[in-house]
């Protein structure tokens, strides 16, 4: 393989990531692993270049997962927040498409009782479970306390339980992107909708575009 071929190669790959050269920069660690994992291509250590590029691909997540973090909103007038943080297992990388992950973050009242807790997943096969749901009248209006309400043009789901004073606001961005917010202990569902609805939706759809 010539030289041009090896740096074409390279060069399609790392925009296959959509990472550019200059926001890596030379020294960084997600460049190393790309190049190894080009040269054990190049010498035929199929297994040994597989590894290299995965750790690559799970650190540009772990990136990704970063700045999507930053899309999250910002605790309401009387509330307090914690750090966006993922559950589930296997890491902030993990959101992107399996292990039941997601990014979260937790939201708590100032002299009150209520919580809140925000919730993103990405490309993960439990979305493809729910989205049936969001496009079914039928299917919604069978669903105890749930009813449909509007995010500006579009539509996300309220579950609101007066007895308890739990809420869960559910939106699906582009049949790929599940936004929730679950409330606990709330007087009313309306801080479990104006978070959602503060969530900067716009910047999470280009931060998640792939």
């Amino acid at each position: 393989m010539n030289n041009s071929m090896t740096w074409m190669m390279s060069g399609v790959f790392v925009a296959s990531l959509g990472i550019s050269a200059a926001a890596m920069g030379q020294s960084d660690e997600v460049t190393e692993q790309i190049e190894l994992g080009l040269e054990l291509y190049q010498e035929q250590e199929y297994g040994a270049a597989i590894t290299e590029l995965e750790f690559a691909i799970s650190d540009i997540r772990e990136l990704m997962a970063g700045r999507i973090g930053e899309t999250f909103p910002e605790p309401p007038e009387g509330w307090s927040a914690a750090e966006v943080a993922s559950s589930g297992g296997g890491g902030a990388a993990a959101m992107f498409g399996g292990g039941g992950s997601m990014l979260e973050r937790e939201y708590q009242q100032e002299g009150g009782e209520g919580r809140l807790t925000a919730k993103l997943m990405i490309d993960n096969p439990m979305i493809q479970a729910m989205s049936a749901m969001f496009n079914n009248p039928a299917l919604i209006a069978a669903q105890p306390n749930m009813e449909r309400i509007r995010i500006g043009r579009d539509s996300a789901l309220l579950k609101w339980d007066p007895e308890r004073g739990n809420a869960e606001v559910s939106f699906l961005m582009d049949g790929r992107i599940l936004v929730q917010v679950d409330g606990q202990r709330l007087e009313s569902s309306d801080p479990a909708v104006a978070l959602l609805k503060a969530w900067d939706l716009d910047a999470l759809r280009e931060q998640a575009a792939r």
